[in-house]
């Protein structure tokens, strides 16, 4: 009797672990109660402060509603994003122009980088502390410009229709210091990194400067800017990605939410000519 009271407790204690812990290798997960779950993903995207950043800023939210996290790394000049999206450091960034990445390319033949769209046009001005008009600048005034090459070609042909030179014919963007066959004001031009130039206003008589440095110095365009590119400016800003991830469901969703109404009504409301959307 002992022996079969054991027995059975035995196989009752069997029975109840048995039913509690359920066959976990065959029994379906739980039902999702709030529907369908929609994949998480984390993008990277660098870019300048003013206004590429403020810009992704807005979209966030957007973002995050369709499970993809938004983290902006900012920079403040224009040769490290594009090495650390090589490096694979990034998954997009947004500060830049084609034609300064087709030249960034071309000079870097080893980086597969791709444009995934545009989104807006930064206008370059001609910025002075110490005049209000282009008449004022002095014989052999100074002048500072970018020095990389496609933003500083993009200043020689500003110069250029503000009437101050004149440039070898069809050199267009990729025009350099070297083209200039008439310098009307003998002007001093002095090559600088773009991200720098705001600080040399107190240096020299006037500065050409990209808009996204401009503003990133409290300068407005449209009211401190002695003379402007015009709205048709074909230096549209893009989202940058490595070839062949334009294709990934992330940043096709990064794009599409870039160029949306609502970032066209922000880019009007919030800078006021200043930045033209390009879509």
């Amino acid at each position: 009797m002992k022996k079969s009271f054991w027995a059975m407790l035995g196989l009752a204690a069997s029975l109840i672990f048995t039913g509690c812990g359920g066959d976990t290798g065959n029994e379906p997960a739980p039902a999702n109660n709030g529907g369908d779950k929609k994949v998480e993903a984390t993008i990277k995207v660098g870019a300048t402060p003013v206004p590429h950043a403020e810009i992704l800023a807005e979209i966030k939210s957007d973002l995050q509603a369709e499970g993809i996290t938004l983290e902006v790394v900012e920079f403040n000049d224009y040769v490290q994003p594009n090495i650390a999206l090589n490096d694979k450091e990034l998954d997009a960034n947004f500060f830049q122009h084609e034609p300064y990445l087709n030249d960034f390319v071309k000079e870097h033949s080893e980086m597969k980088l791709k444009n995934a769209g545009g989104v807006h046009v930064e206008p370059m001005g001609i910025y002075s502390s110490k005049i209000k008009k282009l008449d004022e600048v002095p014989f052999g005034g100074k002048v500072s410009i970018p020095n990389d090459p496609t933003n500083g070609g993009r200043a020689l042909l500003l110069l250029e229709k503000a009437g101050f030179i004149t440039l070898r014919e069809g050199v267009g963007a990729e025009a350099t210091v070297q083209d200039i066959i008439s310098n009307n004001n003998d002007l001093q031009i002095q090559e600088i990194e773009a991200a720098q130039l705001p600080r040399t206003l107190d240096d020299v008589d006037i500065s050409v400067i990209n808009t996204n440095f401009a503003m990133n110095a409290n300068l407005n365009p449209v009211n401190d800017a002695l003379f402007m590119e015009d709205k048709t400016s074909p230096y549209v800003n893009i989202l940058t990605v490595r070839d062949g991830d334009e294709n990934r469901p992330e940043i096709q969703a990064l794009v599409k939410t870039l160029q949306s109404e609502k970032v066209k009504n922000f880019i009007n409301e919030k800078y006021k000519g200043a930045i033209v959307p390009a879509f």
